[in-house]
């Protein structure tokens, strides 16, 4: 008999991190090699862990609603061969992790705390009345000066009960009341920027959040998984970056009559309905292009001038939740290419068949607003990122048009680009200058141009 580790895997760029939703498998259970043992999530995208090997499971050390650095061992499994397929090091070292992990462990877990990384619950603490709180909630009390009796008090959102990383995350942000809370009481967003730490102390606390009153005639509707996760990952955006945003109306007219002429052709030579969000994407790229000072992330005090550019597209889900996946090196397509990308991407995101690596990754993002007849918008930054485009609905105008013979008035095609940027980053200049280039691509469209 041997032993092997069936380990959290790396799902795309820059995932370091997953929850696990639902082990498929019970300690004792026979397993196929590639049969699923276990649900996983990250921030948009359900996946499954395969067995790597037929075997027995013997050991689960994690739980259900656990958050899993990428890497990480998460169970055990018994085969029928003669040696360890993995070192037998980490595999023995587990089990005393569970029963009470390192100083050196717990210090780590309170760094990568601090830096905004979620770390792995190892063990299942409980409070003397039984309460469980993980090593993640804990270091976060820890870090925050919260109570154990605090901890106690809050009710969880976690399974039966049990306090999260939101959970705590909230009451932090919210007890602006509580004594303890002056000395330390950044916005999350500050422990990713440490150089902003003593302005981010120094700054009034935030206000508790006002009771809601409820009717009798009111239904409470619990957000589900992908919702939740949505509003923290907006609600530190906006912790994060001060957002200004900037406006232009583009004369798109060329496009539209071009998109009219050609769409027939397009979709029976291609095989693909080509769509203007292709198109804002080919004129973004040129543009990230000129302004490369765009396509970047703040690391505290650091920037980090991207290599790549990847294009995220915002999608409405069927659920009515967002995703964004990435269209990954989008300067190497061309018009059909991208196109194929746009397309191929959207469907499989509507028919939840996106992996984890198809929605990391992305330097830039764009959402098409227009799609729901909205004029324009406001958006949200897509963290890491700095910036984000929103595409209004194309709509006929009167517009002043110049013409050899003077003046004239001409019904055109007129689109609101709306760029949110990080002033932290980004001032005025660079982010007007950025959304007005991208308008001046699509505006000088060639109406004779071939797909």
């Amino acid at each position: 008999m041997a032993e092997i580790e069936l380990i959290m895997p790396k799902m795309g760029e820059s995932v370091a991190e997953a929850t696990i939703i639902k082990w498929l498998k019970e300690e004792g259970d026979t397993i196929e090699a590639e049969e699923s043992v276990l649900e996983i999530a990250t921030d948009k995208v359900d996946s499954e862990v395969p067995a790597p090997e037929d075997g027995v499971l013997i050991k689960k050390l994690f739980n259900e609603d656990d958050v899993v650095q990428v890497g990480q061992v998460i169970a055990i499994i018994q085969t029928e061969g003669g040696a360890s397929a993995a070192p037998s090091a980490p595999a023995s070292e587990a089990p005393a992790q569970e029963a009470s992990p390192a100083p050196a462990a717990a210090q780590e877990a309170e760094k990568m705390v601090a830096n905004g990384v979620a770390t792995a619950a190892i063990e299942t603490p409980r409070s003397a009345n039984g309460k469980f709180f993980s090593p993640l909630v804990r270091s976060i009390a820890k870090e925050e000066n919260v109570s154990l009796g605090e901890l106690e008090n809050l009710s969880g959102s976690g399974s039966e009960g049990r306090v999260t990383k939101a959970d705590i995350l909230a009451y932090v942000e919210n007890r602006g009341s509580a004594p303890a809370a002056a000395p330390s009481a950044p916005a999350p967003a500050a422990k990713t920027a440490p150089a902003a730490a003593p302005a981010a102390k120094s700054a009034p606390a935030p206000k508790p959040a006002a009771p809601v009153s409820i009717g009798a005639n009111d239904e409470i509707i619990e957000m589900d998984r992908m919702r939740k996760m949505i509003a923290d990952h907006m609600v530190m955006s906006k912790h994060t970056s001060p957002h200004v945003t900037s406006f232009v109306e583009a004369d798109v007219t060329n496009l539209v009559n071009w998109r009219n002429k050609v769409k027939g052709e397009f979709q029976k030579r291609e095989g693909e309905k080509i769509t203007f969000t292709p198109l804002i994407i080919e004129a973004l790229v040129k543009a990230i292009k000129d302004f490369p000072m765009i396509n970047v992330s703040v690391d505290g005090t650091t920037i980090i001038k991207r290599g790549n550019i990847n294009i995220g597209m915002a999608a409405a889900l069927p659920s009515g939740n967002l995703i964004v996946p990435v269209i990954k090196n989008a300067d190497n397509y061309n018009l059909v290419g991208l196109t194929k990308q746009v397309n191929d991407l959207a469907r499989r995101a509507r028919e939840n068949k996106l992996s984890p690596d198809e929605i990391s990754g992305g330097t830039y993002t764009l959402t098409n607003v227009g799609t729901f007849g909205n004029v324009l918008g406001t958006p949200i930054i897509n963290q890491p990122q700095v910036a984000i485009m929103a595409a209004g609905a194309i709509i006929k105008k009167p517009a002043v048009v110049e013409t050899p013979e003077g003046d004239m008035i001409a019904i055109r095609h007129k689109m609101f680009l709306s760029h949110s940027y990080d002033h932290r980053v980004v001032d005025g200049a660079l982010g007007g200058m950025f959304v007005r280039r991208v308008a001046d691509y699509l505006e000088q469209f060639d109406p004779n141009r071939e797909f």
